[in-house]
């Protein structure tokens, strides 16, 4: 299958406002200079839809991660203007870009990042913690109940499986109800098993909580999860599928090169 630019939904020049979760416009971003210049990212332009899981895919090199990281605020872009909630992060101040993250974004990495000495629960509630807030007990026994990790809140990091520890991740990510979850390889480190498990569980946090997730991979298994497939290529878009196979999903990478 070639990968069709027609299924990005829309591709708009800098001056269209956003319109999702999370909107790019124009974005550029360059590592090094002269010469040796890696030109990550060329001009991108896209919007994730609020409520949706949205895969990013493209060969090794091809800026699904540089992407990912500007789009969260985590790296900082040399051109282009981005917004997350509606809320545009281009040249927030510091300070003013670490709040929102707290308050309005979650993250899921390959490696769990949990604290061995705290149990389930305060890794959990760790970020709310930190940020000197309150945890709505309702709604982490909720996420609890819904990930299945009732009987495992007082257990610590070494006394969990790795799809527990996952599954902690992801309760941590969903505690603050944040605009935007993203996603780096989240089940890179996990059995295909446990990997679907935990996939299957932000497919269902999309549905059932209305949350909007934006993961990195290279598994067109994780990518068939999710809703739409957005594929890169030497920094730029080249297309994207829907709702796609793995099968599909492969046969576009194959397309790409790399």
């Amino acid at each position: 299958m070639t990968p069709s630019t027609n299924s990005l939904d829309a591709l708009p020049g800098s001056s269209a406002p956003p319109t999702g979760a999370v909107s790019a416009r124009a974005v550029t971003k360059s590592y090094g200079t002269g010469e040796t210049a890696v030109h990550a990212l060329r001009d991108v332009s896209l919007d994730f839809e609020a409520g949706r899981f949205t895969a990013i895919m493209g060969p090794s090199g091809s800026g699904k991660s540089t992407l990912m990281h500007c789009l969260a605020g985590l790296d900082s872009i040399d051109a282009g203007r981005l917004w997350i909630g509606g809320t545009e992060i281009t040249g927030l101040p510091d300070a003013d870009l670490t709040r929102l993250r707290r308050e309005r974004v979650g993250f899921v990495f390959q490696a769990f990042n949990l604290v061995p000495t705290l149990t389930a629960e305060q890794n959990i509630t760790l970020p709310v913690a930190l940020a000197g807030g309150t945890v709505d007990a309702g709604w982490l026994r909720r996420i609890s109940a819904s990930l299945g990790l009732d009987d495992r809140l007082s257990h610590r990091p070494h006394e969990l499986s790795g799809g527990q520890q996952q599954r902690v991740a992801v309760a941590r990510a969903l505690l603050t109800r944040p605009d935007v979850i993203f996603g780096d390889e989240p089940t890179g480190n996990l059995d295909s098993a446990t990997g679907a498990e935990v996939l299957a569980l932000l497919r269902r946090s999309c549905r059932e909580m209305g949350q909007s997730i934006i993961m990195v991979t290279h598994d067109p298994v994780a990518a068939s999860y999710a809703d739409r497939v957005v594929l890169m290529r030497d920094g730029t878009l080249v297309g994207g599928l829907e709702q796609s196979s793995p099968d599909a999903i492969l046969a576009a990478l194959a397309t790409l090169g790399g």
